[in-house]
């Protein structure tokens, strides 16, 4: 008797290139802004990924060192398309923030008191408060699903705001806590113990039962692989810059600096930037404090992971050192802000496309995924204390002690209006808020 195959749908490879080419430009707001575009787009319209699945993998990358959102990206691109989907996924994310950093940052060498410019980052960073306290409300709405959740959230929030507890700790303390409770309460933990902010989004392509496929199981073999050809990205560049330009060269001392600042961004950019002012501004002297801050409002501003600001650093180093010479600073700045991308990000990769296939074969094991979900929901309270911080630096631009900005409080007010109540996009809010903002400046 002749048996029916069924056929299942797949995923354009072709239709997940553009998307994630598009994501590249679009991924305003920061982490959270760009785990929310994602979400959007793969679990609740495109449905190629269900829910549960995207939030294991989501709390994996929470755990990393790194930009969780582009990790999470590469994940996403990987599980759909094997590692060429997860470089694919990983460098789209990236590359369109580098190119435009670096064209950004040579108008703010070059023209950066010109009142014009002044009045579009004048404009941005309200809005980008707004998109920020947005993602963070869509994030928990679909994170903490009981009141156990909440109060993980709760406790974060004030261990981190109050208390200036380290992120890291903030991690392993909710994951102590999740595995502890699963013991005896694993009812929390499980699909059918949903609150009303859970939702359905329909069959997904990959959903909650689709079997891990052939490259998502791991074999000791290829991790050992991806390891050696990971060494060889890595020592190959730092050999040729050593060689070339000598240990002691700024170039080469970016590449070394960035690789171990990689190591240490635990809970994203805001959490590495002390370490990275300390080596770039007060011991190599690569930019001056004043443009540390603007380069942040630039990395706040473009799409991209926050920590692209290390782009800026890198441009403004091989700028404002001249270390091609007087007459190639755009050469060197540009040179500067690729070799510091390269070695910031090269671990991203590594990371995902190495420990992917062992998280994978965890996704229905609570002792596994009840620590996960619990510091998934402390990473809520994280992302509401940065949210906090973009209010305090955007209305209080000289602190409380200086005068409280009117005109940016009302910008931020009416792009949380335009998110939340009309469901605008985030990139016609940044980009309303900009020329507003321009207007404003030229008005003054």
């Amino acid at each position: 008797m002749d048996t029916i195959k069924e056929t299942k749908p797949e995923i354009s490879f072709k239709e997940a290139i553009l998307f994630w080419l598009k994501l590249g430009f679009i991924s305003f707001g920061g982490p959270a802004g760009q785990i929310s575009l994602m979400h959007q787009e793969l679990v609740e319209q495109k449905k190629w990924i269900s829910e549960k699945r995207f939030m294991h993998a989501l709390n994996y990358c929470m755990l990393l060192p790194g930009p969780e959102a582009q990790q999470l990206a590469i994940y996403m691109g990987w599980l759909m398309h094997k590692t060429k989907g997860g470089v694919i996924a990983g460098l789209f994310f990236i590359l369109p923030s580098l190119f435009i950093l670096i064209g950004l940052s040579w108008v703010y060498a070059q023209f950066g008191n010109i009142p014009i410019i002044a009045g579009l980052f004048y404009g941005i960073k309200p809005a980008v408060t707004a998109v920020v306290f947005h993602a963070t409300y869509r994030i928990a709405h679909k994170s903490l699903k009981n009141n156990y959740m909440y109060s993980i959230a709760c406790i974060a929030f004030i261990l981190i705001f109050a208390f200036k507890v380290p992120f890291p700790w903030i991690v392993l303390l909710a994951a102590i806590s999740g595995y502890v409770l699963s013991k005896f309460k694993a009812e929390l933990f499980s699909d059918n113990h949903q609150s009303t902010n859970s939702k359905s989004y329909g069959q997904a392509i990959i959903d909650d039962h689709t079997p891990a496929p052939q490259h998502a199981i791991f074999k000791v073999s290829r991790l050992i692989q991806l390891l050696v050809f990971a060494a060889v990205l890595w020592c190959l560049p730092m050999s040729i810059l050593t060689i070339i330009y000598g240990w002691s060269h700024d170039f080469t001392q970016m590449a070394w600096f960035f690789s171990k600042a990689a190591l240490m961004t635990f809970g994203g950019a805001y959490a590495v930037l002390p370490y990275m002012y300390q080596g770039a501004v007060n011991f190599y002297g690569w930019l001056k404090p004043t443009q540390m801050i603007d380069g942040l409002a630039l990395g706040e501003s473009t799409p991209g992971p926050l920590i692209m600001v290390v782009a800026f650093v890198g441009f403004m180093g091989g700028y404002n050192l001249e270390l091609l010479g007087p007459e190639h600073t755009f050469i060197a700045g540009a040179l500067g802000a690729m070799i510091v991308t390269w070695f910031t990000f090269l671990f991203s990769f590594v990371f995902i496309l190495g420990g992917a296939p062992m998280i994978e074969s965890t996704h229905n094991q609570i002792q596994f995924t009840a620590p996960l979900a619990a510091i998934t929901a402390a990473v809520v309270g994280v992302i509401l204390n940065l949210a906090i911080f973009f209010v305090y630096h955007v209305l209080w631009p000289k602190g409380f002690d200086g005068a409280f900005d009117y005109i940016a409080a009302i910008i931020t007010f009416l792009a949380c209006i335009a998110l939340f109540k009309f469901h605008q996009s985030v990139l016609r809010v940044i980009g309303l808020a900009a020329l507003l903002g321009i207007f404003i400046q030229l008005s003054r």
